[in-house]
């Protein structure tokens, strides 16, 4: 049986103006974004609004373009077509040390450099604030500090980074965005590789760096629970489109989950926080006859 067409539901959150002067919100917008692999398209013509000062998570099936959007988001993926703006400058119009000054990014699986210590990965966090010739500060220092602290990495300083379990290294990258002292953080699937246990660490740090900085953070996840309790807004994308966008509670239902995962479920209020938690039908259920 065929689906449905998606429409895409969007929040009416408006793009910030353009030019330089509109107000800082840090607010990610994409205008038409066209993104391929060789001929490939991955994601097309999309119009998307992230919100300023909020946590946005972006879910969808594997090969939907989830990853390359953030990698577009964050330049390093050129558009074919379109653009990504943030408050209304094309990011690829921007230098790219300011670009990093506000922009934070834990990409997915990154690379670790050979036998660097904690404290030296997290260190090159503040590359984007150095100067020619400028000294080490002691702004520089505080801020590896803090990191490592908010990631209870500071008793691994010392440690090679591929010595780490995959938990202790996922923190070590996080504590390297976070050194970086942006108002804005792009996580890649923060929480892949983890146990249950880490990913909530994880997420439960997310959800503190906004609360207490009103941190701008847009993050690729997996898990339609936990997207739905840790974020305020959520981006479900199809086949490189856009299929939904809003509040968890706005946005996220059986109807949903069956058209965009091909997943029978229901959608119950979590026992724990009120938000929506998807409950996918067994076998048995699925097949059982309608009355």
């Amino acid at each position: 049986m065929t689906s449905k067409q998606l429409v895409p539901r969007q929040d009416a959150t408006a793009p910030a103006a353009e030019g330089a002067g509109a107000a800082r919100t840090d607010q990610l917008s994409t205008h038409g974004l066209d993104l391929r692999y060789g001929d490939r398209v991955v994601v097309g013509g999309l119009d998307l609004v992230l919100p300023g000062g909020a946590v946005t998570a972006i879910v969808g099936p594997n090969a939907c373009g989830k990853s390359t959007l953030l990698r577009a988001l964050t330049r390093l993926l050129t558009p074919a077509g379109g653009t990504v703006a943030l408050d209304g400058t094309d990011i690829h119009r921007m230098p790219a040390r300011a670009l990093a000054r506000r922009m934070g990014l834990l990409p997915q699986q990154p690379v670790t450099p050979e036998a660097i210590t904690v404290e030296a990965l997290v260190r090159l966090g503040r590359y984007p604030h150095q100067r020619l010739l400028s000294p080490w500060s002691k702004a520089d220092q505080a801020a590896v500090e803090s990191a490592l602290e908010r990631t209870g990495t500071t008793a691994l300083r010392e440690l090679p980074v591929d010595q780490l379990s995959g938990g202790q290294r996922q923190r070590a990258w996080i504590a390297l965005a976070l050194a970086q002292d942006t108002d804005l953080l792009l996580l890649d699937e923060p929480t892949t590789f983890l146990d249950l246990r880490h990913q909530l660490d994880v997420l439960d740090l997310v959800a503190e760096l906004h609360a207490e900085a009103g941190r701008t953070v847009v993050m690729v996840l997996h898990d339609l629970g936990q997207a739905a309790r840790y974020a305020d807004h959520l981006v479900v994308l199809k086949d490189g489109a856009l299929a939904a966008a809003g509040a968890p509670a706005d946005v996220l239902d059986a109807d949903l989950v069956r058209e965009v995962f091909d997943v029978d479920c229901r959608v119950i209020p979590d026992p724990e926080t009120g938000t929506p938690l998807v409950v996918p039908k067994t076998r048995a259920a699925r097949q059982k006859p309608s009355a």
